[in-house]
């Protein structure tokens, strides 16, 4: 070797050149390989989304895909929605495509395509697919679509069958494969409602059918097209007769020649369809006269959609026939998608033919929707839009045409001009009943032209060209200047034809001035309910302190509902029960309403458009004592427990100790219960409106402003104008000579400190805005003077009504589903008072005239802001569309998750929506009243109740025992579910437990009714059956029951049975540790702590007694809690589905109890702390979140009064039930698919939880952003954020693990470029040392046997260095403090 290298020394450069080039190309790449791997992994996740694809049938996931691609490539002219789903949970797309597709502007009919009725007919539902594309692609660049879609609504659905679909066959031409009916095999084309028969179907069979008919009410379109297969015609209606003659009969309609004229549009735009001769295999010699055909005439299809379209909608389709295979070769797609699509655009460019326009109110402008649409001689009426607007197809011609609206004259305009091409436009402005006599309005027409786009009218037309003046007559000579705007110039009607003016309109006022006592008033109220049952509803917000009830009347359009968008008032007087000026005020009010309505154009527009709440009386018991012509006296002010109810709500700067009082709980809880938007208090003894704060800080009389305080100045001014008397500011001269009110209003405080009041509490606890307006010096005046009152007050009372329709007002949506968002928070910039959106996401917000930076925010949301204007007079709309929140894991976009979601997935989801949102859980509460036996029972008829439970529901119950108490009585755990028996990981498990201590009972009772309850009306009650099926439900009803045989009835503060029989709280027992118990756990501890232990718990509720609040954890005194925000938002769930629980009234002051507790939750330290309590030890070490809810002040009432108990918790435990099924759920898995059990998810960096069998977690969280973390051993910790709503079931997510190929905790791409470069550059150095040496070989010629003894030196160095490094490399991994022999070999190897 020696001599080798010795006779090759010149060439060791060279070599060393080729071996440093060699590692540049071999080594480098190596040491790039992880990245380049993840670059081109990275490269393929994209790949361009294929529209116009001719060579193959999109199925249901792929169109799902290709719409969604299109809906977000085009946001700005498309907005794709589901308009409901079918049998098998598919969702039935529809494609708006328009111009701001995002919103409802008037001036753009609406016009619809479906496709794919029948699910084996397939072409229709291509081409809409290739016609979304066209339309979508050509805007802005074609002319003629670019016109379309400014000036038309377009919806398109390409799939009403996506069932069938699925199943029927490529190739399939006659349909003998299946498919044409939907999956519980209806024809929906036979299954809508029908004019000449009776169509049996249930609307579970046809949810296909029951979407469209609901769609088809709501949009009002103007046209539409059926697209279906197995001819090339166009049909038009009708489809069937009342002969139902099989074939022949020509059942036409009034519309009869407009139908073939638009049929042979479709018709003659089609190359084959246009001959009449499509020459299908199975019918050769069928014609059809120039393409198009009567329905009934080419054969009697009773239940077709086309009929039910013209009938009950404004909407005019027809049915296309496309080809004569139903589901033909992919390759005949280019062919169908050219012979068709001039057809599917000229059939949309009718929509504009025929006449357009408005209907408006006379005296102010206002849309009048609903309002009917008549064309003489025509016997088919449509109707206006929600702007009034309308779109009337017609042919060529003059017609006479009439709009009628209820409440309102009639008006017809003859002569109307109706040319082929664009529409004529004619607007109608009605005049309200009592303007005009009898008979109607008739003009003449004058015609204008329709512009490209059309705003909202805010004044009507006045056109000044008339087509024909022969044809123009005035019929009659009714109509007044301020109405002949609608069809004719004022200036071209002769003078002699104009009419003479008409006297002003005169409302009726008030008959009946008197006081009413309760009973009479009670009668007043209900007569008036009765007689005006169609705006008036009577309903009672709870009982007084000696039971009268508590009446409010509400007054609207619709009274007996909240109509989104239309703003909530109220008026409440006699609060002091003396004070009775404002009671009978607004008896008269009600009056004056209830007959004005239709007649009145000011009370016609406040009834239609506000929800009117009137409570002439909070204290009728204080009513009852009070005396007639009392000025001053104070007999009858409060209550009949003599608490002064205006004094009696929680204050923000002082501590209300007296009792709340049962008035003043039920207002609070009506409030709570309704999204007022402004009110009034109406009081005596005084003349002036006094507007918040009503007290400060520091109880002085000084002004107390509060954030809005100029729009309470501008609201309170708006009623003092109105009063003549108040407006001048010098009130009751003779009794207060000194007093002043500049325009005869005050801020509160300024006048004098109120602490308690109800207006402060309004304004600081809810969205509405309320003043207190004293009407008068003398508190209870003679009913003689009654009538001056009324006169003094009643256009003050209307002018107040109005001041709700100010400011903004508007939607906050989910920009995704176009869906409402509850809870919202609109936040004005510079006013410190944020309001909230309601349940619907509508919201109002009160405010002066000027420009305001608004920002909407919810949880979960991107916050928006925009800037608005509030004008002088009404309100600015203003909307806001929110996005979600996502993020995936690493970065990376989010996914889509509607081409693969579970369709039964996505059918919960909506169910568990339906009950968070509106009045989904008080529906359900009022669907299952069932009759109930209430009474204590003791442990042997406890134990009997339950067998009884599993002997009549074997199905859905299962009982076990978890263990005996001290004396050997059951700890008793009944199971209800579906399937009781098996464990069911991947359902969530909640655990209800009652009677910790034995003399607070009514948990157990109240635990024995939820379960009888649940069981009774399972297979009854779908949604009880629906939430059963889904959930675990765990009851435990009494854990102490050696101390409920101890306890006894009506002892409210009792402590005999609060222990077990050793005398232990078994609230203080629950330790996980060992170090810090002293004693061994009691058994019935024990037993519940088994089942705790055994985790799979995903909420636990505990009922308890003595106080009226919800606590969460913990009990012992930490600081800071972790997971706070998710603990208390359940507590919190609870409380606020309670009618009085989440008032933060206890109500408890024999018990010591704190009062004023905010929503009526408290963490529990703060009530009472103490070690070893069951909620903390089940967060703890059960990884479950526990509540506690106190179900009243009294430990064990009477039994009478369980009833009462009960109806007001059975609300709240179903939200429970609702409750756990949000937060974040999912599986957590390999690569491989296979489920990892005890896998850890870290939620936000603290709480866990951990994997059940199969993979499955569920965790609840508070509504918001959360950050999840899942760690496994031998596995990569992946992390994930997640967004959780209040309204919404948990999404399932799923974890992929990779394996943990990190080296010495590094990624395994950085320690092999590391090595891999550490490696080059040994070897270099290597290279470099050996070519140094073997050129000084050259001088010594013993140099080489230096060299290899150097090198022999060198190598045992390397050698030893490296088994130290390794020694102290397992020394640090291991740290195991023993010496083993490995140690021993290293050691002796460090000597060496």
């Amino acid at each position: 070797m020696a001599t080798y290298l010795l006779e090759h020394r010149h060439t060791a450069p060279k070599l060393c050149v080729l071996l440093f080039v060699f590692l540049l190309f071999v080594v480098g790449p190596i040491t790039a390989l992880s990245v380049g791997e993840a670059r081109l992994v990275r490269s393929n996740t994209f790949a361009e989304v294929e529209v116009e694809d001719y060579t193959k049938y999109y199925n249901y996931v792929e169109m799902t895909r290709l719409l969604k691609f299109m809906a977000m490539k085009y946001p700005y002219i498309s907005n794709l929605s589901s308009i409901g789903q079918s049998v098998q949970g598919r969702e039935l797309w529809v494609m708006r495509i328009t111009k701001d597709p995002n919103a409802d502007v008037p001036g753009k009919p609406k016009c619809k395509y479906v496709g794919n009725m029948h699910g084996d007919e397939t072409i229709s539902r291509q081409v809409l697919v290739y016609l979304v594309n066209y339309l979508l692609t050509r805007y802005g660049e074609d002319p003629r679509i670019t016109e379309l879609l400014t000036s038309t609504d377009i919806y398109i659905m390409p799939s009403m069958n996506p069932d069938g679909f699925e199943r029927s066959r490529e190739g399939d031409c006659s349909g003998d494969a299946g498919g044409r009916s939907n999956a519980k095999n209806m024809d929906l084309n036979r299954s809508f409602p029908d004019q000449f028969d009776k169509i049996n179907v249930q609307q579970d069979d046809v949810p296909e059918v029951t979407a469209v008919i609901k769609w088809i009410l709501e949009k009002k379109f103007v046209l539409s097209g059926n697209l279906h297969g197995g001819t090339v015609v166009a049909s038009y209606p009708f489809d069937d007769s009342a002969s139902h003659k099989m074939q022949g009969y020509y059942s036409s309609s009034v519309d009869d020649n407009l139908f073939k004229h638009l049929a042979l549009t479709y018709a003659k735009n089609h190359p084959v369809m246009r001959t009449g001769k499509p020459k299908c295999p199975d019918t050769p010699d069928e014609t059809f006269e120039d393409g198009i055909v009567n329905g009934a005439k080419w054969y009697d299809v009773p239940g077709g959609m086309q009929d039910y379209n013209y009938l009950n909608g404004n909407c005019l389709e027809i049915t296309m026939e496309l080809s004569c295979c139903k589901f033909p070769l992919a390759s005949e797609l280019k062919k169908e998608w050219d012979y068709n699509r001039e057809s599917l655009i000229a059939y949309l460019e009718q929509v504009h033919i025929g006449v357009r326009g408005y209907v408006n109110e006379a005296t102010n402008g206002t849309a009048l929707p609903d309002a009917s649409i008549m064309v003489a001689g025509i016997n088919h009426n449509l109707t206006t839009a929600k702007f009034g607007d309308f779109y009337r197809l017609l042919l060529p011609g003059t017609y006479n045409i009439s709009a009628i609206a209820t409440g309102y004259m009639p008006m017809t305009v003859v002569g109307v001009q109706v040319v082929e091409g664009k529409a004529t436009e004619l607007n109608f402005t009605l005049a309200p009943l009592g303007n005009e006599p009898t008979g109607g309005i008739t003009v003449p027409f004058t015609t204008t032209t329709v512009p490209t786009t059309t705003s909202v009218p805010t004044t009507t037309s006045d056109p000044t060209t008339t087509s024909d003046p022969d044809s123009t007559t005035i019929e009659t000579s009714s109509t007044t200047s301020e109405m002949g705007t609608s069809g004719a110039n004022e200036s071209s009607t002769p003078q002699e034809a104009r009419p003479p003016a008409q006297p002003e309109h005169q409302p009726i006022q008030p008959q009946d001035f008197r006081h009413h006592h309760y009973n009479d008033m009670e009668l007043f109220l209900r007569m008036y309910s009765n007689r005006f049952h169609s705006i008036a509803h009577l309903y009672s917000i709870g009982k007084s302190a000696e039971d009268r009830e508590l009446y409010v009347m509400v007054i609207s359009d619709n009274p007996t509902v909240h109509e989104p968008g239309e703003p909530e008032f109220k008026y409440i007087a006699n609060m002091h029960g003396n004070e009775v000026v404002g009671r009978e005020l607004l008896l008269n009010l009600i009056e004056y309403l209830c007959h004005n309505y239709g007649s009145d154009p000011e009370v016609t527009q406040l009834v239609n458009t506000t929800r009117i709440h009137i409570m002439p009386s909070m204290n009728p018991d204080g009513y009852e004592i009070a005396r007639e012509g009392d000025v001053r006296g104070y007999t009858g002010r409060n209550n009949s427990n003599n608490f002064d109810l205006n004094r009696n709500f929680p204050d923000q700067f002082t501590t209300i100790t007296e009792p709340r009082q049962p008035e003043t709980i039920a207002v609070m809880n009506w409030l709570k219960s309704y999204p007022f938007v402004l009110s009034a208090n109406l009081h005596g003894g005084s003349l002036v409106v006094n507007y918040p704060y009503d007290d400060d800080k520091r109880g002085r009389t000084e002004y107390s402003k509060c954030p809005d305080d100029k729009v309470f100045k501008q609201v309170a001014r708006s009623y003092s104008q109105e009063n003549a008397l108040m407006h001048k500011g010098h009130p009751c001269e003779d009794l207060y000579p000194s007093a002043f009110f500049e325009d005869g209003i005050t801020n509160g405080a300024n006048w004098y400190n109120v602490p308690g009041g109800m207006q402060d509490w309004n304004y600081l606890n809810t969205n509405c805005f309320e003043v207190t307006i004293e009407l008068g010096c003398v508190k209870y005046p003679k009913a003689q003077h009654l009538p001056l009152y009324w006169d003094q007050n009643h256009r003050a009372l209307l002018q107040y009504i109005h001041q709700v329709h100010r400011g903004v007002k508007g939607m906050v949506i989910d920009i995704k589903d176009g869906t409402g968002i509850p809870n919202a928070t609109i936040m004005v910039e510079e006013i410190d008072h944020p309001i909230t959106t309601n349940l619907a996401g509508d919201y109002w917000r009160l405010l002066v005239p000027g420009t305001y930076h608004l920002t909407a925010s919810a949880r979960g949301y991107n916050s928006v802001k925009i800037y608005a204007t509030v004008p002088e007079e009404g309100v600015e709309l203003v909307d806001f569309r929110l996005t979600r929140v996502h993020s995936e894991p690493n970065g990376q976009a989010p996914k889509d998750p509607g081409a693969t979601q579970d369709p039964a997935e996505v059918v919960f989801q909506s169910f568990i929506k339906d009950l968070s949102l509106g009045q989904g859980l008080e529906q359900l509460v009022q669907s299952t009243i069932t009759e109930s036996s209430f009474r204590y029972r003791r442990y042997k008829e406890l134990s009997e109740f339950l067998r009884g439970l599993t002997l009549n529901f074997p199905k859905i119950t299962s009982l076990h025992s978890l263990g005996q108490s001290v004396e050997y009585r059951t700890i008793w755990a009944l199971e209800i579910s579906n399937k009781p028996d098996e464990p069911e990981t991947a359902k969530p498990k909640i655990r209800l437990v009652g009677g910790i201590h034995g003399n607070a009972p009514v948990g157990t009772e109240l635990l024995l009714e939820f379960a009888a309850f649940l069981c009774i009306n399972y297979d009854k009650n779908p949604t009880i059956t629906r939430l059963i099926n889904e959930t675990r439900i765990v009851i435990l009803p009494s854990i102490n029951p050696d101390g409920r045989e101890l306890a006894r009835e009506k002892q409210c503060t009792s402590t005999v049975g609060m222990t077990n029989t050793h005398g232990k709280d078994l609230d203080t027992d629950f330790f996980g540790n060992a170090s810090q118990r002293v004693v061994e756990a009691q058994p019935e501890t024990r037993a519940v702590m088994d089942l705790i232990l055994e985790r799979g718990f995903t909420l636990s509720v505990a009922l308890d007694g003595g106080s009226l609040l919800a606590t969460y954890p913990y009990d012992k005194p930490v600081q800071p809690v972790e997971n706070e925000e998710t603990l208390k938002y359940l507590a919190n769930v609870y409380a606020s589905n309670h009618p009085k629980m989440h008032l933060g009234d206890t109500g408890c002051p024999s018990n010591g109890q704190m009062d004023n507790i905010p929503d009526g939750v408290l963490r529990a330290a703060e009530r009472q702390s103490h070690m070893g309590s069951m909620k903390d030890f089940s967060v703890d070490f059960g990884h479950c979140p526990e509540i506690t809810v106190y179900t009243g002040c009294c430990l064990f009432p009477p039994a009478k009064q369980l009833a009462t108990l009960w109806a007001e918790n059975r609300k709240a435990l179903l939200s429970m039930l609702v409750e756990v099924h949000k937060g974040v759920r999912g599986m957590v898995k390999d690569k491989s698919g296979k489920p990892i059990v005890g896998a850890m998810i870290v939620l936000n960096g603290g709480v866990r939880v951990f994997t059940a069998e199969g993979g499955y977690f569920h965790a609840l969280l508070a509504p918001g952003n959360h950050n999840i973390e899942a760690v496994a051993d031998g596995y990569q910790q992946q992390r994930q954020e997640v967004v959780v709503s209040s309204y919404e079931a948990a999404s399932s997510i799923i974890i992929e693990f990779d394996m943990d190929n990190r080296i010495f905790g590094l990624p395994r791409e950085f320690v092999v470029a590391t090595a891999a470069a550490s490696m080059t550059a040994l070897v270099v150095t290597a290279c470099i040392i050996w070519c140094v040496c073997s050129a000084k070989s050259n001088q010594q010629k013993d140099g080489f046997h230096r060299l290899r003894q150097h090198r022999d030196d060198y190598e045992d160095e390397i050698r030893l260095t490296s088994m130290g490094s390794k020694k102290s490399l397992l020394s640090n991994e291991f740290q195991d403090e023993s010496e083993s022999d490995e140690d021993t070999l290293y050691a002796n190897a460090n000597k060496l």
